[in-house]
């Protein structure tokens, strides 16, 4: 893989990949702890916080690629994570007591100041504003 353009290394995908970096760490430490200290409270808001967690490994990988012209795997990862900051947010509204306990989506990520249901709709912006430079027409 070829190292990306300098220009596409700046500004907000340093930005995107910082914020993908805290999140791996605040809600991959949070689900640990909580799977393995209380998994029988809440087991469905834990599983879902290992989910969420998860998703924000794969999010950081896929949008490094994108820097390089890689963008479809960040198209998938940032439209799932957005699906599921949706539908966990609604759940946990709908269904209350499937969430004694808030997970990183709950509420659509209210426990993060939002930054969740944020987070995806940012990256699609910045791949849909992105230089095009470095990627491949079936890529696009």
């Amino acid at each position: 893989m070829s190292t990306p353009p300098a220009k596409t290394r700046s500004g907000p995908h340093l930005v995107l990949l910082t914020v993908y970096a805290i999140f791996v760490l605040a809600a991959g430490s949070r689900s640990l702890v909580q799977v393995f200290t209380r998994f029988d409270e809440a087991p469905i808001a834990y599983s879902l916080s290992v989910v969420a967690a998860a998703t924000y490994v794969a999010g950081w990988f896929a949008i490094r690629r994108a820097a390089a012209g890689a963008t479809g795997f960040a198209k998938i990862m940032l439209w799932l994570e957005l699906a599921g900051v949706v539908v966990v947010g609604v759940l946990s509204l709908a269904v209350p007591s499937w969430f004694p306990d808030d997970s990183v989506w709950s509420k659509f990520g209210s426990g993060y100041g939002f930054v969740p249901a944020l987070l995806p709709i940012l990256g699609l912006l910045w791949l849909w504003k992105r230089p095009t430079f470095g990627s491949t027409e079936g890529d696009r």
